[in-house]
């Protein structure tokens, strides 16, 4: 069941420049990347959010074929940041926030499970959980109370610097693809398609 307070938002706008193009619709087993991030974290809130930016208009039918809501971040060339305010921003009821990046194609909704229990157990003084694989942090992250309102005017260069001054709950989450991203074609084990064209990529054929 979707939690009414909770907003899932995915950070999808940037260009892909490392990778060659739009890695977001660049595919792994038949599935685009942005697909399998949505798939680990569909479901468990009720307002579900993908950023985009850079050529939205080839990212935007698969997030509505999914059943997600495409925000737009217009200055999204300025940072990280800049597309978390804009998801942020389309949901100004909740009071949680699970924060996700793109590029995480081996993620797996047993992560975003254990966050989410994690969150539930922790005191409110706990303003952010993040999930870890070792000692390597990863995502999704969960911010609530202070931090999420500091997050919604986040500096463009993200929130590095911000998460060390909130008390973080850390979850072990190793082996289930918090951690695991891709920033080049040879991190899908082949040389992939690096403008995701495909079954998504309805735009361009």
């Amino acid at each position: 069941m979707s939690d009414p307070a909770l907003v899932a938002a995915v950070l999808a706008a940037g260009s892909g420049s490392r990778f060659g193009g739009l890695k977001q619709l660049a595919e792994l087993e038949g599935r685009p990347l942005l697909a399998r991030v949505i798939a680990a974290l569909d479901g468990f809130a009720a307002r579900q959010v993908v950023v985009v930016g850079a050529e939205a208009e080839r990212v935007e039918p698969l997030v509505a074929e999914l059943g997600w809501t495409a925000v737009p971040a217009p200055d999204w060339e300025r940072g990280q940041g800049a597309s978390l305010r804009a998801g942020l921003a389309a949901a100004p009821e909740a009071s949680r926030a699970l924060v996700a990046l793109a590029d995480l194609p081996w993620l797996r909704r047993e992560a975003v499970e254990r966050v989410l229990a994690t969150a539930a157990a922790e005191p409110p003084e706990v303003e952010v959980v993040r999930p870890f694989e070792g000692e390597v942090p990863g995502h999704p992250l969960l911010l609530r109370g202070p931090a999420l309102e500091l997050a919604r005017s986040a500096p463009d260069e993200g929130l590095r610097a911000f998460l060390r001054d909130h008390r973080t709950a850390a979850v072990e989450c190793s082996g289930l693809g918090v951690a695991r991203d891709v920033d080049l074609p040879s991190d899908l084990g082949k040389d992939a398609p690096a403008a995701g064209r495909g079954e998504y990529d309805r735009s361009h054929g």
